[in-house]
């Protein structure tokens, strides 16, 4: 790869990937991120941006972390839907596909970031509504509307938030002000991921919600918050 190619792929937020990914895989991925994905040529249009494809890159983009890489640029092509939605787009595809993410030549790998689920819910639930899914928990009303509900393990803050993601105008039709829920693990751990994604779950189906990832990807099971094996 010539020396300007290899520039360009600097200039903006990059999914580097070990293999190079299959188109209708990709797509599958980025449907994730936004319903309405769809291929164009030999690229994938998403929330306003286009994820180019795949081309060989060499290991330097990375730092030499990946032996062979395949790099695919995110390439904003009007208003974003959330500041830095391109840099999600990269980085939750990288996740996925076991990659790591470029940005203005900062080499991140997702996996060592990743936070867990969020749900945005297009009604905010009563506290006597949410508390039969979470157990015996502490509750407290704080400032600005945020609500936190303590259990032993974990911590569910209710946040009124405006999101303006793909996945969040899903249920835009339906709704007068979303209301995301971080579900937090306390001792800020891993190994309750599976657990809180299946408590992201399960508020989305009782308030007619949706559970996505911190780069709001749809989750449909707690396991889509692990990295490939």
């Amino acid at each position: 790869m010539g020396w300007m190619a290899k520039r360009r792929l600097r200039t903006g937020p990059t999914a580097a990937l070990p293999a190079k990914p299959d188109q209708s895989k990709l797509l599958e991925i980025l449907k994730l991120a936004d319903p309405d994905a769809k291929l164009d040529g030999a690229d994938v249009v998403a929330a306003d941006a286009r994820i180019h494809a795949a081309v060989e890159a060499e290991p330097d983009l990375v730092g030499g972390e990946l032996e062979h890489v395949w790099a695919c640029r995110v390439q904003a092509e009007g208003p974003l839907p959330l500041d830095y939605f391109d840099r999600f787009l990269a980085e939750g595809v990288a996740y996925r596909l076991g990659g790591l993410s470029v940005c203005r030549g900062e080499v991140t790998d997702p996996a060592e970031v990743a936070r867990g689920p969020i749900v945005i819910l297009p009604v905010r639930p009563a506290a006597d509504e949410l508390k039969p899914l979470l157990g015996e928990v502490a509750h407290e009303e704080g400032e600005y509307g945020v609500e936190t509900f303590t259990g032993e393990t974990l911590k569910v803050v209710l946040v009124p938030r405006k999101d303006t993601s793909p996945m969040a105008l899903t249920l835009m039709p339906y709704a007068a002000e979303l209301t995301c829920v971080d579900i937090l693990s306390l001792d800020g751990e891993d190994d309750l991921l599976l657990e809180r994604g299946a408590l992201a779950l399960a508020i989305a189906d009782a308030f007619q919600g949706v559970a996505v990832d911190q780069w709001r990807f749809r989750i449909d099971a707690p396991e889509d918050l692990l990295p490939p094996a």
